[in-house]
């Protein structure tokens, strides 16, 4: 009688000690995710300031505004052409480098300033672990304006 109740025994502890190492193992995936998420995010965020500078100082490229056509960062190819700018070389712990794509904005109104729209991709330590945000940034009368910043869904490829 004692055999079939230490048995009993014995498979409910080997079950709940199973279970314990599989949320173990589903925590540890997630923490995993959420820290390469941050990297990700910081990355893009460093981009977007950097590439905000390139922008003032004129040596990052701009994608012209083209009336009708979608927005330069929704297509696929833009971030893998000559129109992505890399401002730093590398991101630690990045498997690439953040990225960003500047497009020139229509201003209407009549005025005379100038818009451009930055969108930035970070990456984390594979290349599925990215973050994108984006600033839109007008210029006029002398004056930079920083109109909101915002996380983007990544584009469909």
């Amino acid at each position: 009688m004692a055999l079939p109740a230490a048995l009993m025994l014995a498979s409910m502890m080997l079950t709940t000690s199973a279970a314990w190492f599989e949320a173990s193992i589903a925590q540890a995936r997630l923490s995993a995710s959420v820290h390469e998420h941050l990297r990700a995010t910081q990355a893009a965020d460093a981009a977007l300031e950097l590439c905000s500078d390139a922008l003032r100082e004129g040596i990052a490229p701009v994608q012209p505004a083209l009336p009708g056509l979608p927005p330069a960062w929704t297509q696929a190819g833009n971030f893998d052409g000559p129109s992505a700018y890399e401002p730093i070389p590398s991101w630690p712990g990045s498997v690439r480098a953040p990225q960003c794509v500047i497009e020139a904005v229509p201003v209407g109104g009549g005025s005379d300033g100038h818009a451009y729209r930055i969108t930035a991709r970070g990456f984390g330590a594979t290349p599925a672990a990215q973050a994108w945000l984006q600033r839109a940034i007008r210029y006029e009368d002398g004056r930079e304006r920083r109109a909101w910043r915002r996380i983007v869904a990544i584009p469909e490829h």
